[in-house]
């Protein structure tokens, strides 16, 4: 358990669209005290000259490619991307923003895909490549540290997704290094900021919630969440190149983290409308709106995401159908009282659950009890006892679910 956290602790701190809670296959491995301030740090002398990341002109240039990344229109992205590398070949950004390309690509699928693991730790690799040369030849070009934080960062994610821990250690420690080497410039640009908001709200954070990995954080120092949160705010509202990586780390942390969805309804909504394309951004507004009742809106966006999945749009497979077809199966059952339709919807919540994995979620056993208590309604003993056996199958034996199928079994034996 203790190793386990020690893994969602490191990932947490990096530039990733959400937790890694992985299991533990490695020993602990050594970390040097890192020094992240808790304060913003403004700029001395420093030469900024040449760097793209403060460049207002890229940044006018790459402004529609950032916003199709994030509306899932890669083709249109990438090759804005694939422009700005062949005017600036050895630097590390454009592989960086084709890495990041590649890695929404992946998210969609809650990280399990790996048909775009190769071509992602390609881009990533080479982005290191040309960025620890930068750092090389001038140790105090911070842009360099912010490339190489985040690239280590992303790539330590995912091969802690692939359970290659070796790697995994390894890239985190670098993006803390370079994270930790790159806060005298947090003033100069929020981009700089993201990883210092992550590390102050999580270092506090996760010991609040994983006691026993208090021993680990002696070799880091201490945290602020709420200068966490508001820091990521800042970079949330003003940052170009990650500020929406900070809406939706803030979206996430408002809602799953601090209990406190009518502050993360609003971010969702945002993320939602503004890249209607985006099914990430698309199932976790639904997943609120049906949280927070809003269920007009829910009943929309749920018929909406089934649409762009039978269309065959970018992000839209099993996860989202099954997040809408459960919604949309509530509704029916509940709202509109049309037990045929909401008998359809769950079952297809079901198939989609089975597609990707997804048995041992509350969608999957919702549907089944449901399904169950709709055929014990009709008298359906086959049907009931179907529906009921897989909520014992797959629920955890002290959830309510499982105690009302395993007695409904017990007194309707064959």
């Amino acid at each position: 358990m203790l190793q386990k956290n020690f893994f969602v602790f490191l990932l947490a701190l990096l530039s990733i669209p959400a937790l890694a809670q992985q299991p533990d296959t490695t020993k602990k491995a050594p970390m040097r005290n890192i020094e992240v301030e808790n304060v913003d740090v403004m700029p001395g002398a420093i030469d900024t000259k040449g760097w793209l990341l403060l460049d207002k002109d890229i940044q006018t240039e790459l402004d529609g490619a950032v916003q199709n990344l994030y509306n899932f229109k890669f083709d249109k992205a990438e090759k804005q991307f694939r422009s700005l590398r062949r005017r600036y070949s050895h630097h590390p950004m454009p592989y960086f923003l084709l890495g990041l390309s590649t890695w929404w690509k992946i998210v969609p699928s809650n990280v399990q895909t790996k048909q775009y693991d190769n071509i992602f730790f390609a881009y990533m690799d080479t982005a290191i490549v040309n960025g620890e040369k930068l750092y090389e030849a001038d140790s105090k070009n911070y842009e360099a540290c912010f490339f190489l934080a985040a690239a280590y960062g992303f790539s330590a994610r995912l091969h802690a997704e692939r359970k290659d821990w070796r790697k995994a250690t390894v890239n985190s420690k670098k993006s803390l290094d370079y994270l930790d080497k790159s806060k005298e410039a947090n003033g100069l640009s929020p981009e700089f900021l993201f990883g210092q908001a992550l590390f102050n709200y999580y270092a506090v954070w996760i010991p609040e919630n994983y006691p026993l990995l208090k021993p680990v954080l002696l070799f880091f120092p201490k945290g602020n969440k709420q200068l966490g949160i508001q820091q990521l705010r800042n970079v949330a509202d003003n940052g170009f190149y990650v500020g929406l990586e900070a809406k939706t780390f803030l979206m996430r942390i408002l809602n799953n983290e601090e209990n406190n969805p009518a502050l993360a309804m609003p971010i969702s909504r945002y993320l939602a409308t503004h890249y209607p394309d985006n099914a990430y951004f698309q199932r976790f507004y639904d997943l609120l709106c049906f949280n927070n009742g809003e269920f007009r809106e829910c009943e929309r966006v749920s018929h909406e995401i089934l649409d762009k999945l039978n269309r065959g749009l970018p992000g839209y497979e099993g996860i989202s159908g099954r997040y809408a077809t459960y919604f949309l199966g509530w509704l029916m059952q509940n709202k509109y009282k049309d037990l045929d339709k909401a008998k359809d919807y769950y079952q297809r919540c079901i198939v989609f659950a089975e597609s990707t994995n997804d048995t041992a979620g509350g969608f999957y056993l919702y549907s089944n009890l449901n399904l169950a208590r709709l055929a014990e309604r009709d008298k359906d003993k086959p049907g009931a006892r179907r529906y009921y056996q897989a909520v014992v199958d797959h629920a955890d034996h002290d959830l309510e679910q499982y105690k009302e199928a395993k007695a409904y079994l017990k007194k309707n034996k064959k």
